[in-house]
């Protein structure tokens, strides 16, 4: 990346400030803004995310919001209330006490006299969020949102549930927040009332597992903050971003179809960051986009090619071998004139026994059918990679052999899909639960599987995820399996595979018991988003991106060195496997504010041979923060398993001041399985 120090204007920050809400909570905030703002007021652009601003985010932060300052705005990045400095609790993802207070934050903004009246929102993640959901409830200043790796539905596409199935990561995601919510503010900001502060919020900011695991269908709890329930409320422009090797690719379609308003969607390869720190590479310069939509938008410098070009930009990623990292993908910036896309025409290729046929060819074919083990999706992957440690999927020729495969014939010339695939399987189960994985593998010439796509269902949701039902075992009926979105080309001698199986763990939480699928080829097929192949692209529609810009991030000493490991194990003495999962970031020394920062994860999903009831979750988090005589420690535990009726959750949450316990707390308690 490149560093910048020379900008338009000089930039002045305000590293601590408190926005006092009606309620008289008081949220900490780090400003940055033009020197001269006071005399010739400039937008605002809001960041609120629970990920404290002082330590956490830190580094981060420093490269693109002064950046954006120098460029004429003033930058608001806020920690949410129970968060990092900010007062109060923070008990759940988008509460509407949590949409409430980002709109007092902007009604703050717009009226001081540094601010011209106009705001926007920017984030990823949390904060690409609940830009969109307050952008739903148009808040009187907020002129527009750039939003990355966000989601318009929280249910179908959110790290909780994919397909009506549990995801892991919703194991993985509520250890990472049950340790974040229980952090103590910082004593150099908040004074004497950093223990008050913190005790509440251990006591207060509750299980989050256990609220997630009550809601295992698509109800009001998830319709809440889903802007999918009603896309016509969002009215201000939207530059929506992800990555392929993110889990939020989808929602960039959806919201550049669905929306009203004028959107943008750009999906890179990267994994969940953000794109000028892009990671697999090539990271782009983003932020002069960012800053390019912001004068469009918010200073209504309507001629500055903001909003010229493709509506949807994507990188088609070229074939490579199955590994689970990259330092960059190959492939070439494409882009389409709207979503759908008048070019993109869906190809219907039948399957045969084995096989998928070429359009319109038949085949007679018996039935087949398939009872995988517990060891398909060992290799799968995370389901939203961070690049680190590497979590990206490995070769699946080992998956494979736990599944039923179609594979085409070697390619004669160049194929090129965008979109989702999707797989329409006519199938009949053994057992009135069930669930089906389908992969969608290019298969090199030596045979190497790398996996471009997956999809999963929760085969009770028939009638839809708000519904789910028994099954009839013996009943034939057809179903739509669609695949997550992807940009891939396919050279000629390679070949598609599609893998169906009947467990993806530890992907997705398994079904309650074992049971057989079987598929009718004859009256099922693979549809295709074929993109036709030209040697020369419309250069009106073909992206072009500077190089990555940012402003110096803040200096991070690394005092004790950090851990990574994905680990996948099996022993042939107790059947026993597991995949473990290491992140450790050591401990860092933040000398701006003289603070060593410790932060460890460590994630075990383990099994017993075909023993379905023994398939257990279990996530360690330690996080320290200390300074001279001042230490704190955070250590938590979550285990999750489950019965053919239940799910069980055990936690375990033990804080400490110097060698001293400062609390603990332990919860175990027990959620019905809703057809999961």
């Amino acid at each position: 990346m490149h560093t910048v120090t020379e900008l338009p204007h000089q930039v002045e920050e305000t590293e601590n400030l408190f926005i006092t809400l009606s309620d008289g909570t008081r949220l900490g905030a780090r400003l940055w803004k033009p020197a001269d703002a006071e005399g010739s007021p400039v937008p605002c652009i809001v960041e609120a995310i629970p990920y404290r601003k002082r330590d956490m985010t830190a580094e981060r932060d420093s490269v693109h919001h002064p950046y954006m300052a120098g460029h004429g705005y003033a930058c608001l990045r806020v920690d949410l209330r129970g968060s990092g400095d900010s007062e109060g609790v923070l008990e759940d993802e988008y509460l509407e006490q949590e949409l409430q207070d980002v709109e007092e934050v902007l009604e703050w903004a717009a009226s001081q006299p540094w601010c011209s009246g106009r705001t926007g929102i920017m984030g990823i993640s949390w904060g690409g969020f609940n830009g969109l959901q307050v952008a739903a409830r148009r808040p009187e200043s907020l002129g527009a949102v750039v939003t990355v790796a966000s989601t318009d539905d929280r249910y179908a596409d959110d790290v909780h549930y994919m397909g009506g199935l549990m995801l892991t990561d919703n194991l993985s995601w509520a250890s990472t927040m049950f340790a974040y919510t229980t952090c103590p503010p910082d004593p150099n900001v908040v004074g004497d009332r950093w223990r008050e502060m913190w005790r509440d919020r251990i006591e207060g900011s509750g299980l989050w597992l256990e609220k997630w695991l009550q809601h295992q269908r698509r109800d009001d709890y998830w319709k809440h903050g889903s802007i999918s329930e009603n896309f016509q409320d969002v009215d201000v422009p939207v530059f929506a971003v992800s990555g392929w090797a993110d889990g939020y690719s989808n929602s960039v379609f959806r919201l550049v179809e669905n929306l009203d308003s004028p959107t943008r969607g750009l999906i890179g390869p990267w994994s969940h960051k953000y794109p000028h720190q892009g990671e697999p590479g090539p990271a782009i310069g983003w932020l002069q986009e960012v800053v390019a939509w912001w004068d469009h938008w918010l200073k209504d410098k309507t001629d500055n090619g903001a909003m010229d070009g493709p509506e949807l930009s994507v990188w088609m990623q070229d074939t490579v071998e199955p590994a689970t990292a990259y330092d960059e993908r190959p492939g070439r910036w494409v882009g389409e004139p709207s979503w759908p896309s008048p070019r993109i025409d869906e190809v219907r290729r039948p399957l045969s026994r084995y096989g998928i046929l070429e359009p319109g060819e038949s085949e007679d074919s018996p039935p087949v059918s398939i009872q995988s083990p517990l060891t398909v999706g060992q290799f799968g992957g995370k389901w939203c990679s961070y690049n680190a440690p590497p979590d990206l999927p490995y070769d699946q020729r080992e998956e494979d052999g736990g599944a039923m495969i179609f594979t085409t014939e070697p390619l004669n010339e160049r194929l090129e899909l965008l979109g989702a695939p999707v797989a329409e399987l006519t199938v009949e189960v053994d057992k009135p639960i069930a669930q089906v994985a389908v992969r969608l593998s290019d298969v090199a010439p030596d045979d190497a599987a790398t996996r471009v796509s997956y999809g999963v269902l929760n085969l009770n949701h028939h009638d839809g995820h708000d519904s789910p039902q028994p099954l009839q075992p013996g009943e034939k009926r057809t179903i739509r399996v669609q695949l997550n979105g992807m940009a891939q080309s396919f050279p000629p001698g390679h070949r598609l595979r599609l893998s169906v199986s009947t467990s993806y763990w530890p992907v997705v939480w398994p079904s309650p018991e074992p049971f057989r699928l079987t598929v009718h080829p004859q009256e099922s097929a693979l549809l295709l988003p074929e993109r036709p192949v030209s040697e020369e692209e419309d250069s009106a529609l073909t992206p072009v991106f500077g190089e990555p810009e940012g402003t110096p991030a803040l200096p991070v000493n690394q005092v004790v060195p950090g851990e990574k490991d994905w680990k996948v194990s099996r022993s042939l003495v107790d059947l026993s496997g597991a995949l473990e999962v290491v992140k450790d970031l050591g401990v860092v020394h933040l000398p701006d504010i003289d603070l060593n920062l410790t932060r460890r994860a460590f994630e075990k999903y383990s099994f017993v041979d075909r023993d379905y009831d023994s398939v257990r979750g279990e996530t360690v988090w330690t996080m320290g923060f200390s300074r001279g005589d001042w230490s704190t420690e955070i250590r938590t535990k979550t285990v999750l398993t489950s019965t053919p009726t239940d799910f069980h959750v055990y936690a375990e949450l033990d804080a400490y001041e110097g060698e001293e316990r400062f609390a603990s707390k332990t919860w175990e308690t027990t959620i019905p399985r809703d057809h999961v």
